[in-house]
Formats: C-alpha cells, structure tokens, sequence
C-alpha cells in the first residue's frame, strides 16, 4: 500500500474528502429536477479511490492479482455470532488493511446506492464489504466498519419487509460489538479514519463517540425489528436501551427524543407496568423542556421559522400531555378492574387486601428498579424524579388516592386542550374531550356518594353533550356514534343512581319521579340517535348489521327496553304504551339473533334476559288492559 506520506496517497484522502463533502453537504442544494447530481459525482470519486486502492501494492510477498484480492464471487450470510474473531488478517497487518480500506469503499458506494434508490446495487456493494471483512479478524482498526455494514444491510433488508435477515444482520452487529467491549474496549477508528493522515485522526473521545453511536443505531433498528415480528416486550427493552444511550452520549434532539420516550410509555401501561411508564413520561416532559420556550404570537407572526417553531413546539408538547392522560385513565380504569365485584360495585374485601398487600409489592418494585435502565444525566435526572413525586405508580385504593390521580389527569387535558383546539383538530379535540369523560366514569366508581357520583356523570353529560349537537354526522358519523352511545349509556348509569337513591325512600315525590322519567327519556332518545345512524338514506333497517355496530346496537336496542318499562306513570295507558315499546325491543334483540345465530355470542346476556321478558311482559300487559278493560 502507498506510504501514508506519498503523494499518491494524499491524492486518495482529498478525493475522499471531496466525495464525503459532495454526499453530505453539497447533495442538499441540488435542485429538486436533479435530486442526485452530487450523489452521482461522489459516486465517481469512490469508483476512481477503489480503482487506484487495487493498484496499490500490498506488500513484498503479495500481489494485486493475489486469489484473496479478487471481488467475491460468493457473498456470506449472515447470522452467526462467532464471526470475524480470532481469524484472518490483522487489523494493522497490510492486507488487513488493505482489506479494510477496499471494504471502506464498498460501503460507502452500497450506501451512496441506497441513497439514490438503486437498492440492488447498493446490496452488492455491501455484501462486497462484508466479504472483504470475512478475510480479517475484528480490532480496532476495522469494528467501526464490520458493525456499520450490518446496520445498513439490516435497514436494507427491514426495507424490503425481510424482517428476519434484518434481524439476522442487525444480531450479529451486536454480539459484535459485545464481544469487542468484552476483549478489547479500546476506542476503534472511525469509517473516515481510512483516508486521512495520521496527525488527523479523531481524538479517542471523538472516536468513541462515534462508535457508541453506531451501536446505539444497531439498538433502535433492533427495536423496530423486533416490533415488526410482534416481540413487543423485546422491542421495548431495546427502544428504552436506545434511548437512554442517547441521553448518555448527548445524541438526541430534545422533542424526537421526548415523543419516542412517551410512545414507550404507553407500551408499559398496556403491561400494567405503570412505575416504568411514569419515568418515561417525566423524562419526555423535562427533555422537551430543552427545545426551549415557545415563540409569542406576536413573533410568530413577525416570522415564518418562529411560527413554525411555536406550531411544533406546541403541538408536540400537547402530545405528551395527552400520553399523561393515557396514563392517569389507566392507572384508574386497571385499578378499578382490581377492586370492583361482579355488579361494578367496589368491592370492600378486595379494597382491604389490596391495601395490605400494596406496600410490600411497591418495595420489591422499587428494590428492582435501582438496576433497571433509568433516563437522565447528571443535568435533568433530579427534574425528572422530582415530576414522578407529583403522581403515583401504584393503583389507588378509595376516594381520595384516586382523586390525586383524576387531577394530575385533568390537568394535562386543559394542556392538550390549548392546542388541540374544536377549530382545526375537531377529531383530536374530541378524543380528549373523551378521555375527560372517562377520568370522570372512572373516578366516580370510587366515590361512596351517590348523589355526588350522579353529579360526576352530570360533568360528562356537560362536556360531551354540546358537541354531538353541533358536530355533523355527514362528515363525523364514527365520532357522532361514539358520543351518541356514551351519552347514553351517561344518562342510563345516571338513571340507575336515581333509582338506587329513590329505593331508599319511604315515597317517591313528584320532583324525583320527573328526574328520574327526563334521565330515562335523555337516555332513550341518544340510543335511539345510535340506532337512527345504522339506518339507510332511506329509513331502512339493514337486513344484517355490520361486526362494529352489531353489539352496541343490540344493546342499545336491549337498553331502550328496559328504559320504556322503567318509566314511572300513574297513567295506566301510558304505561300500556311504554311496555309494548318495551315488549316491541326485546323481541328485536330476540329475533334478530334468531336469524342471524352468530350474533348470540356477543350479546348472551342480553339475548337471554330479552328471551325472559318476551315471555314475562305479555303477562303484565294483559292484566293492565284487563283492568283498563274493568274500569271502562
């Protein structure tokens, strides 16, 4: 090989220099008719640096014409974890490389393919890399370069949808880097260390940087591999390792970091694992923080890059915000799974066994979290613990633990409301609105109070209400459902409170009974809107319901039922009317499962209870007309 101070040499790291400078400076001015002009003329000089690194000599015994110099004509698969050490040529060794250099090449030119769209290419390219490698054990002058090819060729692969060779590449990127740590350790040289004279090399701190870098990489495309093939728990376990190196290394910008850290939140709360998703959600709140202040209107209209920034800034903190409400509801909604009986009740035995055993369980919690991975450097891990005291991990047990939780919920709802705006992010807007309503439902169970519990639904009634009068269901039919449905089933759980509060009441007055008629008839006419918007253009019943409305129109038919029969009236004909309304719904449920026999499954209670009161309702009509019959 050429003296590292010859001439011709010197001429090899230029022309690599200009290639480096055109690929990732010059290639963003190219204009958009023309995209890859200087991608194209990289291309060129790495062509010319592979020529001329062919004819260098590589040493007295050995020859450019040597077998071992020759491109593969079979290219290795990858796999295997035990590659690459303890055989071949030395890293420092001439034909090392030599090796490593030509390979260099080959992986630069695989990725300037890539980056023009001809993957093919790019594919040979890399997989020639790979080859020339195959003839070097792994040191510090080549590591860089046998991780770095791997990283690509899984994202080549991932690409293509071949999850399982990215994989296989991607593991065995890995295992290397493992095992060089393992043996060696020592900071390796960079990719573009190959082509610069020795008083330009990277210093070790510099060098280290990048190739943590490069290993973090291999982690998060792991991540998304191992989501692609449904290994969620494997996924996030690597997402959090990626994240966390880029804290330690300082390789992240604060709002991509702080988003991908609350994604992975909502991934531990779907596994109950609600300490795990706090931190993540405390670490994005303060490394979002980093990005800066929001822009004023004022200068946001002074400024298109201000503008552009507050939209951002903004709309991604609202993100956030809304992944805390996703973790409050839960924590919530899981606890109340915990301690309700088999009617919804809270249930006092499981209330008192939970409590007991809560403490010992958070102990062991937090005894193994210490050698978890946890986010932070020195800079921000005191904010974040001290935003994770503000709200719990642990599954409330009464009223007043619960409360805490529903506020910090509530808090962040009037935070993702600011820009989540009706106007402009109707959808958004209303999906909050909905989870408001479910910290409320969800709150309510805790609460001994009937009275103040019906006033919670009240709550829910407030917000939800007004909009699904005012939202169009010609372009809004799924959100209008939606809210119809739970406007509804609002007023139903509320109707159902009266009753239970009335039942302790030695005489209904004439105030209770019309709350408790206007709650049933509000209930009624927001399923029948539900039932109305199954309907064709025309009014028609379909023949057969679609598998996403067909449960909650059955129960809604079902509902509607039992609201007619519910209805107080000291009108004998009224009540005549309300139960042959009733009587009218219940053989709905009853025959429509009769001709369609796969819907019985997914309303089996309702199906049998409807069965009941076909049979028993007859019976009480006949004998209110009788006596109806008796008076006339």
């Amino acid at each position: 090989m050429a003296s590292p101070h010859s001439h011709e040499w010197r001429a090899v790291c230029d022309k690599f220099n200009t290639a480096q400078n055109l690929s990732e400076v010059e290639s963003r001015k190219d204009p958009e008719n023309d995209p890859f002009r200087s991608k194209y003329k990289a291309r060129e000089l790495l062509r010319e640096i592979y020529c001329t690194l062919k004819n260098f000599d590589v040493g007295e015994n050995e020859s450019v014409n040597d077998e071992a110099d020759q491109r593969p004509t079979e290219q290795p698969v990858d796999g295997g974890m035990e590659e690459g050490f303890g055989r071949g040529h030395c890293g420092d060794s001439p034909a090392g490389s030599r090796a490593a250099k030509l390979g260099a090449v080959e992986y630069y030119l695989g990725v300037n393919h890539v980056e023009t769209e001809e993957l093919s290419a790019g594919e040979e390219h890399l997989m020639n890399c790979m080859t020339l490698l195959e003839k070097c054990c792994i040191s510090p002058e080549n590591v860089s370069l046998f991780i770095q090819v791997r990283n690509q060729l899984g994202i080549l692969w991932a690409g293509r949808d071949e999850i399982e060779k990215a994989q296989g590449f991607l593991e065995t990127a890995e295992a290397m880097y493992i095992r060089y740590m393992k043996e060696d350790g020592q900071p390796p040289m960079d990719l573009t260390e190959f082509f610069v004279a020795e008083e330009e090399a990277l210093p070790q701190q510099e060098r280290t940087k990048r190739f943590e870098m490069a290993y973090t990489h291999t982690l998060y495309y792991l991540a998304q591999v191992y989501k692609n093939l449904e290994q969620y728990e494997k996924a996030g376990g690597y997402c959090h390792s990626t994240l966390q190196r880029q804290l330690k290394f300082n390789q992240f910008i604060p709002l991509e970091w702080a988003i991908n850290a609350a994604t992975l939140s909502q991934y531990y709360i779907t596994k109950t694992l609600y300490m795990e998703g706090r931190h993540c959600l405390s670490a994005a709140s303060v490394i979002a923080d980093l990005a800066g202040e929001v822009p004023s209107e004022a200068s946001a209209q002074e400024s298109e890059a201000e503008a552009e920034k507050r939209d951002q800034l903004r709309q991604k903190r609202a993100e956030i915000a809304r992944c805390w409400i996703k973790y409050c509801l839960n924590l919530l909604q899981d606890a109340k799974k915990l301690l309700e009986d088999n009617i919804g009740e809270l249930d006092m035995d499981r209330q008192a066994e939970l409590r007991a055993t809560r403490l010992q369980e958070e102990e062991e919690k937090e005894r193994g979290r210490k050698s978890a991975v946890l986010f932070g450097s020195s800079d921000t891990f005191d904010s974040i613990c001290g935003l994770e005291e503000k709200v719990s991990c642990v599954f409330p047990v009464d009223f007043e633990e619960a409360r805490c939780i529903f506020l910090v919920g509530q808090t962040y709802v009037n935070q993702a409301k600011e820009y989540f705006e009706m106007d402009g992010h109707v959808t958004d807007h209303i999906e909050i609105l909905q989870d408001h309503s479910a910290l409320f439902k969800a709150l309510a169970f805790f609460e001994e109070d009937l009275e103040r519990r019906c006033k919670m639904h009240k709550r829910r009634v407030d917000m939800m209400e007004p909009i699904c009068k005012d939202l169009n269901a010609q372009y809004y039919l799924l959100v209008c459902r939606q809210l119809q449905f739970e406007l509804a089933e609002t007023y139903y759980e509320m109707m159902d409170l009266k009753l239970a509060v009335a039942n302790k009441q030695n005489d209904l007055d004439a105030h209770t009974v019309k709350k408790f008629n206007h709650l049933c008839s509000s209930s009624t006419k927001f399923y029948q809107m539900f039932l109305d918007s199954v309907r064709s253009p025309e009014g028609k019943w379909p023949e057969k319901l679609e598998d996403e409305v067909l449960r909650p129109a059955l129960v809604a038919k079902f509902r509607v039922a039992r609201l007619h029969s519910r209805l107080i009236s000291s009108s004998k004909t009224v009540q005549l009317e309300n139960l042959n309304r009733a009587l009218e719904c219940y053989n709905f449920v009853v025959q429509y499962c009769k001709d369609n026999p796969e819907a019985k499954s997914a309303v089996e209670t309702e199906l049998e209870l409807s069965e009941e009161m076909v049979s028993l309702l007859p019976l009480k009509i006949n004998r209110i007309q009788a006596n109806l019959a008796s008076c006339n």
